[in-house]
């Protein structure tokens, strides 16, 4: 590993994690090991006196607040009491709150254990198809739940709209920084950037259309295990479009010829469970292009992440341009 994630860094995290451990009532033999490692870091925490695992999840800092973490955690405790979605338990420490926290080079680590859940991440190939089909029912579940759900009082999630996504203070950086991106190439964006806000003021954002998402659906926050689809990381869910969630559901593979199979199979399931109109329909070319710049903007601002390495800086800078330019000689037919 380079840059913020070195090895004697996630070493640190795991210990940090590890002297939490007795929180969940682990014991004395358990075992810490690094699962998943994005931002957040997630280990996998064994102890032999219990029949599973458990998954304790060690957040960046600066990122959300106490208050958001407890607000993602009540929601999908919410999710989970109305049967809506299959997704693994936060579960309490022995004081019964949910979040414990150590200290790292001055900086506050929040930690947050869930049950552990079977299951692996779905294969991008054909057999993703009917996956789909099934993401797409879930996700109008998710939606059914958060049209008439009320949140708790201080509830408090982040919003994912084009203001926080493009505007003066972005919350995952600027696309402009992306790596390789040429004046020709940005003055594209640019023009990306004004359709796209022209597009989703017309589009609106009334309750219909807008409310709590997931908002991170991509296949790498999925577990399948056998006929059951398994959503887990909650942790970018906030107040977006309902629409969003299909273009997060294709993250890293929106250049990809599957996409168009994968959107009339998650239509298919959507509509299965709750009506989706073809101006919804007709918006997922316009959410897919957001959620493109904003991963261009992520992908220059988190370099140093493994996710970011694996979908190549400049390379995914040179795909999102090519998408844009069909997608606006698309929009000016």
């Amino acid at each position: 590993m380079s840059g913020l994630y070195e090895d004697d860094f996630v070493e640190r995290l795991r210990r940090g994690a590890e002297a939490l451990a007795p929180e969940w009532g682990l014991g004395p033999d358990t075992t810490i090991r690094l699962l998943t490692l994005s931002e957040n870091a997630t280990f996998l925490a064994e102890d032999p006196a219990r029949d599973a695992p458990l998954i304790l999840r060690v957040h960046r800092p600066d990122y959300h607040s106490r208050a958001e973490i407890e607000s993602e955690l009540a929601w999908i405790s919410a999710l989970r009491e109305s049967g809506a979605v299959l997704t693994p338990e936060p579960l309490r420490l022995r004081d019964g709150s949910h979040i414990a926290s150590f200290e790292e080079s001055g900086q506050t680590r929040h930690v947050v254990g869930f049950e552990f859940m079977p299951g692996r991440e779905p294969d991008a190939d054909a057999s993703l198809v009917p996956g789909f089909e099934t993401l797409g029912a879930i996700s109008a579940q998710l939606h059914g739940h958060s049209r008439n759900w009320t949140p708790p009082e201080h509830f408090l999630r982040k919003t994912w709209n084009f203001e926080t996504a493009f505007g003066p203070a972005p919350l995952w950086g600027d696309w402009r920084a992306a790596l390789g991106l040429t004046v020709a190439q940005g003055a594209l964006l640019e023009r990306l950037c004004n359709v796209l806000e022209q597009k989703l003021a017309a589009y609106g954002a009334g309750p219909e259309r807008f409310g709590l998402v997931h908002a991170d659906l991509r296949l790498a926050n999925l577990l399948a295990d056998g006929d059951n689809l398994a959503v887990i990381d909650f942790d970018d869910c906030g107040f977006s479009w309902f629409i969003y969630d299909f273009a997060a559901a294709i993250s890293f593979l929106e250049t990809d010829s599957i996409v168009p199979a994968l959107q009339a199979a998650w239509v298919r399931g959507y509509r299965s469970v709750a009506p989706l109109s073809d101006e919804d329909v007709a918006m997922i070319p316009t959410f897919i292009m957001f959620r493109r710049l904003l991963l261009t903007a992520w992908i220059a601002s988190h370099a140093e992440t493994e996710t970011a390495a694996m979908a190549g800086h400049a390379a995914y800078t040179e795909g999102t341009v090519a998408l844009a330019e069909a997608y606006l000689a698309e929009q000016e037919r």
